[in-house]
């Protein structure tokens, strides 16, 4: 495809630093939109908030084409906050891009917007129910997802929606290295002996299944898709990777995955009244991710797509033990 010009929201996120290295690997011209600088050679910095109508249209002027990252990620807080960010900067995007006369927007939502608390085995992409999604930040990507998806074929908009599903890889603080900090402290809980099975993504396979949503945008606008490695392995084998790569103890911890959506709970209860300095140890959510399966059916996502993972689970585990030896774990 020609060169285009690409705005990548949330570029200073691992799964965005990446989308926008492998668009301006291949020869795009990328402008990264975020709060603090990306600092990605090549990429253009706009600094902003989402939350800011005119900051999103200074971005998003001159662009061809929007690959839609940033969000607000967390297991804990006020849902406005979660509306401010998800929601209302989703619709200043849309608002933005239809301002200039459209363009094509792959808008990244997570398998989240359609999990009801139940085991999800082998589904496709179910649709987003920001009524029956399970916390806040679920709730509210399922209702940006579905605030993007009605953009597709207004104002000359083409609209997309990719869902990766746990993603992961080196360097990462937000999952990898909280999994890894709470092995090594003795506090990471595997519930119902952690035999959940569960689909994840390494980075590298979810920044390339992005890119190549935007590449078949005229193919597939209008449609959601899952995104995962497609090898599904228990929550505990998970753990004992990242635990593996960085050198510290496999978790063992067990409680019975009820006792752990009971403490999760209370202990949201307490976190509204007295919140941490950090996330709390956990949530009903958290919780229920940790002793749900939750795998998915790729067939369509690769067909439409024309996408496969270029590294497996187990490619994935060596480059982050490499990643470990050059950044030792401080424990």
């Amino acid at each position: 495809m020609s060169a285009r010009t690409v705005l990548v929201t949330g570029a200073s996120g691992m799964l965005g630093g990446a989308v926008a290295a492998a668009l301006r690997d291949r020869g795009d011209t990328v402008r990264a939109f975020q709060r603090r600088p990306a600092g990605i050679e090549g990429v253009q910095d706009v600094q902003g908030s989402l939350s800011e109508p005119a900051d999103v249209r200074r971005a998003v002027r001159g662009t061809d084409a929007v690959i839609h990252l940033a969000a607000k990620v967390s297991i804990s807080g006020p849902e406005h906050e979660y509306r401010a960010i998800n929601i209302d900067g989703t619709r200043h995007v849309v608002e933005a891009m239809a301002g200039q006369g459209g363009g094509d927007l792959v808008n990244v939502s997570s398998p989240s917007v359609a999990h009801l608390g139940r085991a999800i085995v082998g589904l496709d992409a179910t649709p987003a129910d920001p009524e029956r999604a399970r916390g806040p930040y679920a709730r509210t990507k399922a209702a940006a997802e579905l605030l993007a998806m009605a953009a597709d074929g207004h104002e000359g908009m083409a609209v997309t929606s990719v869902r990766p599903h746990v993603v992961w890889g080196p360097g990462d603080t937000q999952l990898v290295g909280r999994i890894v900090a709470r092995a090594a402290a003795g506090r990471l809980p595997l519930l119902d002996e952690g035999m959940a099975l569960i689909d994840t993504t390494y980075v590298t396979n979810a920044a390339e299944a992005i890119v190549a949503a935007l590449d078949r945008i005229d193919e597939v606008h209008g449609e959601s898709f899952v995104v995962t490695n497609g090898e599904p392995r228990t929550v505990r084998d998970v753990f004992a990777g990242f635990c593996d790569a960085a050198g510290v103890p496999r978790p063992r911890l067990h409680v019975p995955g009820a006792l752990g959506r009971l403490a999760g709970r209370v202990v949201e209860k307490v976190w509204e009244v007295r919140p941490g300095s950090d996330e709390p140890p956990m949530t009903e959510f958290l919780a229920e991710q940790l002793s749900t399966a939750h795998w998915f059916d790729q067939r369509r996502t690769r067909e439409r797509l024309k996408w496969t993972p270029s590294v497996t689970m187990d490619e994935g585990f060596e480059r982050l033990a490499a990643w470990y030896r050059e950044n030792p774990f401080p424990g």
